[in-house]
């Protein structure tokens, strides 16, 4: 471990401590996230979904920046997104129970707010997958597009906002490791999963685990640069 890594350790424990050890701030947390819910998903995916991307570059270049990673323009698309998946966890979270009671499971609109039971660990799969099978290529395949172009224009804001030339960057990617690693893999091997117990915690703290989740995303995607 190096001195960059125990820094980086502390100064995480230092802004995450208040929230575990006051009360008030806490408290504040709570009241803000229940009026601004748009707000704090940007803000919670611009920090830690960031800092997950960060964790992977440290995996595979031995460093947490460098000239043109583009911390700003990254923080940036990570907020936008943030909203974006936000906004389809409610549609899915709602949408999905209502779907399943025209198939027969009548009382799967109340399941997510009862008591923990199989039914309703079956209800938040479903939403689950529906959400990761067809909001999440959509959105990985837009991130990968923001992401490359941020690396193209240096990595810096002023170049961030130049267009975006997204049938070039298209036709550029990957696809047989876009399939074959991050669709096909990640999605039905963690992403179901993961949001599966994502939609069994309180909707007050579904943003900000998808939001934690975002730091494992970080570390997928450097597995996925390393793969041939």
């Amino acid at each position: 471990m190096k001195k960059q890594d125990i820094a980086v350790i502390i100064c995480t424990l230092a802004i995450l401590s208040p929230f575990f050890l006051s009360d008030a701030v806490y408290g504040a947390y709570k009241t803000f996230n229940a009026e601004h819910g748009m707000i704090t998903s940007f803000i919670k995916f611009a920090v830690l979904s960031t800092f997950g991307e960060c964790i992977g570059l440290r995996i595979t270049s031995g460093t947490y920046n460098r000239k043109g990673f583009g911390i700003l323009p990254r923080a940036l698309v990570w907020g936008v997104l943030g909203m974006g998946i936000s906004m389809a966890m409610t549609i899915f979270s709602s949408g999905v129970p209502v779907f399943l009671a025209t198939l027969g499971m009548e009382d799967a609109p109340t399941l997510m707010a009862s008591s923990l039971s199989w039914r309703k660990v079956f209800v938040a799969l479903c939403i689950s997958v529906a959400m990761n099978t067809i909001f999440a290529p959509v959105f990985m395949t837009l991130h990968k597009v923001t992401d490359t172009h941020i690396i193209e224009t240096g990595g810096t804001l002023r170049g961030f906002f130049t267009p975006i030339h997204m049938g070039d960057i298209l036709s550029r990617i990957d696809w047989h490791r876009q399939w074959g690693f991050v669709f096909k893999k990640t999605i039905p091997l963690f992403w179901y999963p993961a949001h599966t117990i994502t939609f069994l915690l309180p909707g007050d703290f579904r943003v900000l685990f998808a939001a934690l989740l975002g730091v494992v995303l970080g570390l997928l995607l450097a597995i996925a640069a390393q793969k041939k």
